[in-house]
């Protein structure tokens, strides 16, 4: 996971783009939905069933990260196959991001999002029961499979729901998933010891993924009873499919979603064992990566406001790459002198996640551009993304130290910043 930018290129008339009920029949599978769900409780719904969804899509990562000491000690993971486990959700995420629009072409979104959640939830519940390494991958992968459905629908379910208030609601949104992501990195160590086992720290967000069913079930019940009256006609009025592969905007989105997302799985991964090697106390190495995304909560809430009413994307651009070279550099040369420094630094560069996703909207018109873009630039950039966690822990395990691994971060960080100054003009795929 807010209008065209004023300083965009002249657009045609508005009726001439306005295929919103097209869409709509083509994503829900219901030409009635549109009128159903925008009264003020059908907008509520969809808006509280989004927070909630969105607070979950970090929370199996994050806490993972904070007790990855405890739960290789437990399961008896390498360094490589900690590696893999920490690269597992930018896979999950590539594959089934990229399947996500076939499955709404045919499925209402809110159907999707119940069996999203419920194999997020299923997912976590099994992995912390077995003692088997592979069942606690592929088990971890049920789990991810929901996030990455739920990662490519919620851009869309903006554009579609609330069009005309696109930057507050990714901003709240993104500000949800800030939130549940710090509060599972700061407590899945102190929930862990409590019960005292990594098992508890770890399964106790399933039953945050089983609330996030609970709005759903009554918009895809509902979706559901107007599906049965979807007639040919409206789904042969469909517009043409917009591939944004054939695109140079999609590749560019593609890149910076992927580059950005690199360093995020990599941080969440890994930051709280880097804090641990300099010296920290477990506890503490949790509530310094808690800090990231603690302190990304108001820049998850601003970056999409500021991203749609600049002309140009390009000063977030180059001031998110400032924050977070400064932030690698002090993570190499003084890890412990000044993290509270670090963090802080982290925080501000880690809010080209918000910006991406904003991005996404800026750059399509319709509802049916939202989701293939959505869809192409995140299921693409986490296979770049994949390569984080996994050559982080591959360097780590090599050198014995943090030189090499934020070294590779810098390296990604120019790609990112490269990308980024590519999609700053505002365009849209639909034109390409």
């Amino acid at each position: 996971m807010t209008p065209p930018p004023t300083a965009a290129p002249a657009l045609p008339a508005p009726a001439a783009v306005d295929t919103r009920p097209a869409v709509d029949t083509r994503l829900a599978g219901d030409p009635g939905a549109a009128r159903r769900t925008h009264p003020a409780t059908g907008g509520a719904l969809v808006l509280v069933g989004m927070l909630l969804v969105a607070v979950n899509l970090r929370a199996v990562v994050t806490s993972l990260g904070a007790l990855l000491d405890e739960v290789r000690d437990g399961l008896g993971l390498s360094g490589a196959t900690a590696g893999l486990v920490t690269t597992l959700p930018t896979i999950a995420f590539a594959g089934l991001g990229a399947l996500t629009p076939w499955l709404v072409r045919r499925v209402a979104p809110a159907r999707v999002l119940v069996a999203a959640m419920l194999a997020l939830a299923v997912g976590q519940v099994l992995r912390v029961v077995t003692d088997s390494i592979w069942i606690f991958v592929l088990t971890s992968a049920l789990a991810l499979s929901g996030i990455a459905v739920a990662n490519i629908l919620l851009p869309m379910l903006v554009k579609q729901h609330f069009p005309h208030r696109t930057g507050l609601v990714t901003g709240a949104y993104t500000m949800a998933l800030t939130v549940g992501t710090t509060v599972a990195a700061a407590t899945a160590v102190p929930i862990a010891h409590a019960f005292g086992s990594w098992r508890a720290g770890l399964g106790i967000w399933a039953a945050m993924a089983a609330v996030a069913v609970l709005p759903w079930v009554p918009l895809a019940l509902r979706t559901r009873t107007g599906a049965r009256r979807a007639t040919p006609t409206a789904v042969a009025a469909t517009p043409a499919r917009i591939r944004p592969a054939r695109t140079r905007l999609g590749w560019a989105m593609a890149v910076y979603f992927g580059a950005q997302s690199l360093s995020g799985y990599a941080i969440m991964g890994w930051l709280a064992q880097l804090f641990r090697d300099a010296g920290y106390h477990p506890e503490s190495a949790g509530l310094l990566l808690a800090g990231v995304t603690a302190l990304g909560v108001p820049i998850a809430l601003l970056m999409p406001t500021l991203a749609g009413r600049l002309g140009s994307l390009r000063p977030l651009v180059l001031g998110l790459t400032t924050a977070s070279a400064l932030a690698y550099l002090g993570l190499a040369l003084a890890p412990h002198g000044a993290a509270l420094l670090w963090v802080a630094l982290l925080a501000i560069g880690q809010g080209a996640f918000p910006m991406i996703l904003t991005a996404i909207g800026l750059r399509a018109r319709t509802a049916e551009g939202t989701v293939a873009l959505s869809a192409f630039a995140q299921s693409t950039g986490y296979v770049i993304a994949a390569l984080g966690p996994l050559l982080v822990g591959i360097l780590y395990e090599a050198t014995g130290g943090w030189t090499a691994p934020i070294g590779f971060l810098l390296v990604a960080l120019a790609v990112q910043t490269t990308a980024g100054m590519a999609i700053a003009r505002p365009r849209y795929v639909e034109d390409e």
